[in-house]
């Protein structure tokens, strides 16, 4: 028998963004189902960001004791990695996170949550199993999924993306990574610490949506860890070499070359989960890249909003975070709250991290014409000469007015030193605020602050500004 529910809120959707308006909306007593055909917490929790950093951790351990001897530790014998025991640590990280996204908790907050697929029968109903919600609004947070390009022969290979590699459990011997973006080299980076031979493939420019100053950086890095990143390398078929093997032919310079390996990862971007929903039979208008929404995140039917991957934006699960508070305060408050790409860092963890804020230099040129660029070298900061950390550097861009626009870091901790970054451009912050701040030694934040305080050294090579200090020394 069909059940015929009637909540305010029907949110699609249990990864970050569905589970954020969830809880939300529960909070202020509003009724609210969720529904997830699939494991709750979604990509990020069980197959994306809570596992490669996880991953990424392991890893890190490795190279710390290869690195042990720059600081006179010696570690004795060769060192052993069980793939096994990486693995365990790995889904040992999502089981203690795992509660917090769980149908037991968002039931305990008054959440109706049903493990069914969900699918529009009309403009304000969707049924899910044996259950048929007519709601006040409804949210699409179903997010995106790994693309797999049309690759000749890749549907007769065996090979992962993101959402079958954290099943294995074993060494590989020589990875294949088709794509050169943050999943690809940060998964690159962490197997190559593990132990295997990993070869990166990139059609264009690895790194393509960070400032390419510092990717040079990243990269230069990963390389000579031993890791073979080939740039503007298409790849023109995949075939099975042997029993278990792959082979890639590539394209370079005109001519065909064969890369063999024994596994295959495909990290080419994701695509937006938007088929299998009604979105049709809703009156939802949707491409490939996602469905369309106006500046407020809705739809083309008013009673949808649409959040997070599948709205086509920027695929970070803190955008999706964010675009939930948006639309929480939109349903409940009525306020057209309306998202500032302006204001969304990234960050990509390999070692050196990368990580950006605001407007590129390229950006920054085309929108404000005359731009302020400084830089500062981690070279030249206490804390990471200290740690001999000493790869990267920091590039701040301001305005004419001395706004901050823009931010961009390559190093150690350029993830978390984004943070004061990003609160400095979506308050709309000025250098001299960046330089106004006291920051505690030594850490490697300082990085930023000395990059601001170049912005004001011309003004002691300025003759009138060195007269004027001359006159005033004369009264004592």
């Amino acid at each position: 028998m069909t059940e015929t529910l009637t909540p305010d809120i029907c949110v699609i959707g249990a990864g970050s963004g569905g589970l954020t308006v969830a809880a939300a909306a529960a909070s202020f007593g509003v009724p609210v189902v969720l529904i997830e055909k699939g494991k709750m917490g979604g990509d990020c929790l069980n197959t994306g960001c809570v596992p490669s950093k996880a991953l990424l951790a392991a890893a890190k351990h490795v190279a710390a004791i290869d690195e042990a001897g720059k600081f006179g530790i010696r570690v004795d014998g060769q060192v052993s990695v069980n793939m096994r025991k990486v693995h365990e640590h790995v889904h040992d990280v999502i089981a203690t996170i795992e509660p917090n996204d769980s149908v037991e908790r968002f039931t305990a907050l008054g959440v109706k949550v049903i493990q069914r697929e969900a699918r529009f029968t009309g403009p304000d109903t969707v049924v899910a199993g044996d259950a048929q919600i007519r709601a006040r609004r409804f949210v699409v947070a179903t997010g995106s999924s790994p693309f797999v390009p049309p690759i000749p022969g890749l549907d007769k290979v065996a090979y992962f993306t993101n959402e079958t590699l954290f099943d294995n459990a074993r060494k590989l011997g020589h990875l294949i990574v088709i794509g050169g973006g943050p999943i690809g080299l940060e998964m690159a980076q962490a197997y190559h610490r593990l132990g295997s031979q990993v070869t990166v493939l990139e059609a264009f420019a690895a790194f393509g949506k960070d400032d390419p100053e510092l990717a040079a950086i990243a990269l230069e890095a990963l390389r000579d860890e031993g890791i073979d990143i080939r740039e503007h390398t298409p790849v023109e078929a995949v075939a099975r070499r042997g029993k278990t093997g792959v082979r890639v032919s590539v394209g370079v310079d005109g001519q065909t070359e064969t890369i063999d390996g024994t596994h295959l990862l495909v990290a080419t971007g994701r695509a937006a989960n938007v088929h299998g929903l009604g979105l049709e039979a809703a009156g939802i208008e949707f491409d490939p890249k996602g469905i369309k929404v106006d500046r407020t995140l809705r739809t083309t039917n008013r009673k949808v909003y649409a959040i997070g991957d599948v709205a086509g934006g920027p695929q970070f699960t803190h955008v999706a975070g964010y675009h939930a508070g948006l639309v929480v305060r939109s349903i409940l408050l009525r306020a057209r709250a309306k998202p500032d790409a302006g204001i969304i860092p990234w960050a990509t963890y390999t070692d050196p991290q990368l990580a950006h804020v605001g407007l590129t230099e390229q950006a920054a040129r085309e929108v404000h014409g005359k731009i302020r660029v400084l830089r500062w070298p981690f070279a030249e900061n206490d804390r990471a000469v200290a740690e001999r950390k000493t790869t990267g550097l920091i590039k701040l861009i301001a305005n004419r007015k001395g706004r901050i626009v823009g931010v961009s870091a390559v190093g150690a901790g350029a993830g978390e030193m984004i943070n004061q970054w990003s609160l400095a451009i979506s308050a709309k912050m000025t250098l001299r605020d960046a330089v106004g701040y006291i920051s505690p030694y030594p850490t490697l934040a300082e990085v930023g602050k000395r990059a601001a305080i170049t912005h004001y050294a011309p003004l002691a090579r300025k003759p009138l500004i060195r007269q004027l200090i001359g006159f005033l020394r004369r009264f004592g």
